[in-house]
């Protein structure tokens, strides 16, 4: 439960300031990029850090599904995070809606179309880029937000461990990769990387007079994050099938080549314990549990032939007093 309301209380803090920073840095100050893609890799980094002590800090639905589809998060405790990050971007952008100042020359439109995510007539660029007779369409949105989510949830993935803990690099990693991700996509499309951050918004500037009524154009915004994740996660199951398959393959062709030995007792001993013993010594080099022999079989067959042994002998010494 601490995990969940961490993560609800990560998803407000985050998405309310990248609001904020949209918002007054475009509306008052009209700053540039750099300012935005700073800002935003700065509140990832911060939040998470800030709440490292309670949560991994996934703070992105995207991210939770590709944990959930790589088992670093289970399937229960993915769902409630995703819903807890949901209703912490709709706080705040509730938030945004009913508390941001207005009047006739400032109207909610003002404060809402930098905040917002969106293509074409939707774009954070659109005026600038009308002029010149261009626009940011449909396919351009779905290629830089797909790239900026394969970047941010592979380097997540990257910094979790197989029960999806963070490692002591993961906040500063995070921003990193979200300051990258918002330079490459933030004159596109606003720079959404995170369905709850795009959805927070969405949901309270629909009918307030915008270009394009965002609602509309949310779905790309929850498809090219969670196609970003899917990617990544099966690049990282493809390569763990392909390392587990090359830890086993040298050990069965090696089982296969000896077959079965003779002993000096013309006994037939299969060969197969002996390697599945390398087998347990490789893989306890490679880093993996040992998994200790048990040679108690071979062990009765011994004790047998030296009772059969001495048997015989005290037979023959028997025969020899007579």
């Amino acid at each position: 439960m601490s995990h969940t309301l961490a993560e609800f209380a990560g998803s407000f803090l985050i998405c309310l300031s990248i609001y904020l920073i949209c918002s007054f840095g475009t509306s008052i100050y009209n700053v540039n990029m750099a300012f935005i893609a700073l800002g935003i890799g700065v509140t990832y980094a911060a939040v998470t850090m800030l709440l490292s002590n309670i949560t991994a800090g996934q703070f992105n639905p995207a991210v939770t599904i590709a944990a959930m589809l790589t088992s670093k998060t289970r399937l229960l405790d993915g769902v409630l995070y995703i819903v807890a990050q949901l209703i912490g971007a709709i706080g705040a952008g509730a938030v945004v809606r009913f508390l941001m100042p207005t009047s006739e020359q400032i109207t909610r439109k003002v404060w809402l179309t930098p905040a917002i995510n969106g293509f074409e007539n939707g774009s954070v660029a659109y005026q600038t880029v009308n002029q010149v007779g261009i626009s940011f369409g449909i396919v351009l949105a779905i290629v830089v937000e797909v790239i900026a989510a394969v970047l941010i949830v592979g380097m997540a993935m990257r910094s979790m461990d197989d029960d999806g803990q963070a490692s002591h690099d993961y906040a500063l990693a995070m921003g990193a990769a979200y300051g990258i991700g918002a330079a490459i996509t933030y004159p596109v499309t606003g720079a959404a990387l995170n369905p709850a951050r795009a959805t927070g918004i969405a949901v309270f500037a629909q009918g307030q007079g915008l270009n394009v009524e965002p609602l509309g154009q949310l779905w790309v915004f929850w498809v090219c994050p969670i196609l970003g994740a899917a990617v990544v996660s099966l690049v990282m199951i493809i390569a763990q099938m392909a390392q587990d398959t090359h830890v086993r393959k040298p050990a069965q062709v090696a089982v296969a080549a000896l077959g079965d030995v003779t002993t000096a007792d013309g006994d037939n001993v299969s060969a197969a314990p002996i390697a599945s013993a390398d087998v347990h010594e490789a893989a306890n080099n490679d880093g993996s549990e040992q998994i200790p022999f048990d040679n108690s079989a071979h062990q009765r067959d011994d004790e047998e032939r030296d009772e059969q042994a001495n048997t015989q002998s005290n037979t023959d010494e028997g025969v020899e007093r007579h």
